[in-house]
């Protein structure tokens, strides 16, 4: 029994020195990197790509992720302060907001998983499918639609007292809960698995191009230089973004996996009686699985940097150009 209590004791400090600190520096690095990638993405070089639209919505949302999410998590769990339970507007709007952006997040980055496969595919009419119109249509779509699916968090998130004043922002409705429960699990097994299915799936078309592509560069004449600069030129900007986007992939299903395995976890043990302590424990393992969640919305632009010369060349261009 005091093992227990030992380790319950253990936990709460360490959520409570993780979200104070630790989630001091996530909103930090995050808010910084977010705006940096915004910037580094809408430079004309980039812009006018299809995928660099995804990568501006994925950092768009990023970015009111950290504000809606991290910020209230750092003041309740690391210094508790819960503004959220003071007005039920309040509440609701930040469930609201929380929910539906760990939905975009993952979806904007879905959808550029896919435009990197059109764009990658040895077929011309595959790849002409990858446009910005495209990528317009998309994201319209699929914010719009998980946006109102997710309406009915406005009717029921609600402020519910657990004890002698104590409130919580949470859901009145049981069924509700359930319901959630659910399809975060189905959100994020399918997530991770369509985005490692379409990352290897664009290595192998990158590899199967560079196959094809490297017998006719050694065949091509010196009398024809600006179609195969055109071409091999928007081939490597291509690639680059690829390779960004393998960053970024990378980066979301490292820290979102341990989260994916606690919701199975969470599904398998629902009807099993637990007691106070048990419960108390999988609620701090639950937050702290959702602060690692929290890293990929925050460190996306660092990881960039370190890995990628043409991101680190646009950078030095942005910085060049203030500077003069």
């Amino acid at each position: 029994m005091s093992s227990s209590i030992d380790i319950l004791v253990q936990l709460q400090l360490a959520q409570k020195y993780l979200y104070r600190y630790g989630g001091l520096i996530l909103i930090f690095l995050g808010s910084i990197g977010s705006i940096l990638n915004l910037i580094v993405f809408t430079q004309k070089t980039l812009r006018k790509n299809p995928c660099s639209t995804y990568f501006i919505s994925y950092n768009i949302v990023n970015f009111i992720f950290i504000y809606s999410s991290v910020l209230f998590s750092m003041l309740n769990l690391g210094f508790s302060i819960d503004y959220s339970t003071q007005s039920l507007v309040l509440c609701r709007a930040r469930v609201y907001i929380n929910i539906v952006c760990t939905v975009l997040s993952p979806l904007y980055l879905v959808f550029a998983s896919i435009d990197r496969v059109l764009i990658t595919s040895s077929n011309a009419l595959t790849r002409r499918r990858s446009t910005r119109q495209f990528a317009y249509i998309c994201i319209g779509i699929g914010t719009l639609f998980w946006m109102l699916a997710h309406a009915p968090i406005l009717y029921y998130g609600s402020i519910i007292q657990i004890g002698p004043n104590m409130f919580i922002c949470y859901f009145q409705s049981s069924v509700y809960v359930s319901i959630l429960s659910y399809f975060s699990l189905c959100r994020a097994i399918s997530a991770l698995s369509l985005l490692i299915i379409c990352g290897l799936w664009s290595i192998k078309n990158i590899r199967n191009l560079r196959k094809i592509t490297a017998p006719a560069s050694f065949s091509a004449t010196a009398t024809t230089p600006s179609p195969s600069t055109t071409t091999h030129s928007t081939s490597s900007k291509d690639r680059q973004l690829c390779f960004i986007l393998l960053i970024d992939i990378i980066i979301y299903t490292l820290f979102s996996f341990a989260f994916a395995i606690y919701l199975i976890y969470q599904q398998i043990t629902q009807s099993h009686v637990k007691n106070i302590e048990r419960t108390q424990i999988e609620t701090i393992v639950s937050n702290i699985c959702q602060f690692s969640g929290a890293i990929p919305f925050c460190f996306s632009y660092y990881a960039n940097l370190i890995l990628s010369k043409t991101f680190r060349n646009e950078i030095k261009k942005i910085f060049s150009c203030q500077l003069h």
